[in-house]
């Protein structure tokens, strides 16, 4: 299919490219490569390599990087490859993030929670030795003990949240044993409308409202030992709209703490307003990276260019 045709078909999809294998069931770079620049010469907008029949699955991780690296070379930056599919493990991925200049690595058990499971130290003891960057690790840390595993598996910090609200002495406990520094309060805020200083803290993922107030809690988390706040914005996350610099702002100038920024990044303009307007210390970001529509060291760029102090990628 070429011209037009191929634009009409492919315009404004995501389309998925195969990922074909030989004779002998192995799989050809070259042939693939040459489908996603196709693809990406004739109207494709974004390119899935995971194939349509589950081929991706059965790969080794030297494969899905190699075919990885191919698609994202073959389209030479025109169209975005969307990675947050690719099937790499949390560990592989997370080593991706690192070499391409991401300062450090937050891995979020998200749903370890609301589930009613501990987080997998497995996962994060392969991670950890992927990594030589700090390296935080959340979700289902619920006791001393729980961060003591994370801690031995490899993490340089953890992120409380639920367990936090649920009992507070739990920052003390762990600031106590392992300093301040190893410490992070994640806080989940969500204000609607509403001026910054009626922004409520939620739990479980954020589906669960606690009746706290943003701006008294985090107050709270830092005279208890905690060593940084990452706040996401309920009400930006997922949405890549940018960041809550009110919110951001007014959580900032309540502490003395480190304050990381999170929830609705959409591009490198939202990052220079939150480390501007939002007087963010850091910020986290994970669909954006996660999709392959943008590089870390082109963010690092536009802040650099921007007068952001930024540690250049090596």
């Amino acid at each position: 299919m070429t011209g037009n045709s191929a634009k009409e078909r492919f315009q404004g999809c995501y389309v998925a490219t195969l990922t074909p294998f030989d004779a002998a069931d192995r799989l050809d770079i070259g042939t693939a490569a040459a489908h996603a620049q196709w693809l990406a010469e004739n109207g494709a907008e974004g390119l899935c390599p995971t194939g349509t029949t589950g081929e991706f699955l059965y790969l080794t991780e030297a494969e899905k990087i190699a075919l990885i690296t191919a698609t994202v070379q073959a389209v030479k930056g025109r169209i975005p490859v969307i990675a947050g599919v690719w099937g790499l493990r949390p560990a592989e991925m997370a080593r991706l993030h690192a070499e391409a200049g991401a300062d450090e690595i937050v891995l979020l058990d998200i749903t370890a929670t609301s589930g009613g499971r501990k987080t997998l130290i497995d996962t994060v003891a392969r991670t950890a030795r992927q990594l030589f960057i700090p390296f935080t690790v959340g979700g289902g840390i619920r006791t001393l003990e729980d961060a003591a595993q994370v801690f031995d598996a490899g993490a340089d910090k953890i992120s409380i949240n639920s367990a936090a609200i649920a009992r507070p002495e739990l920052i003390s406990e762990i600031a106590n044993r392992f300093g301040s520094q190893a410490v992070i309060v994640a806080v989940d805020g969500k204000r609607g409308e509403n001026p910054p200083q009626a922004a409520e803290v939620y739990v479980a993922g954020g589906r669960t409202s606690t009746g706290r107030e943003v701006l008294q809690w985090v107050r709270e988390a830092e005279k208890r030992g905690a060593g940084e706040i990452l706040l996401t914005s309920m009400d930006r996350d997922g949405t890549g709209i940018g960041f809550d610099c009110e919110l951001t702002a007014a959580v900032s100038g309540e502490i003395s703490i480190p304050v990381i920024a999170s929830g609705g990044a959409g591009n490198a303009e939202h990052f220079v307003d939150v480390f501007s307007r939002g007087k963010a210390d850091a910020a986290l970001a994970a669909s954006i990276f996660h999709f392959g529509t943008h590089a870390i060291a082109d963010l690092k760029q536009t802040l650099l260019q921007a007068g952001i102090p930024m540690r250049w990628p090596c």
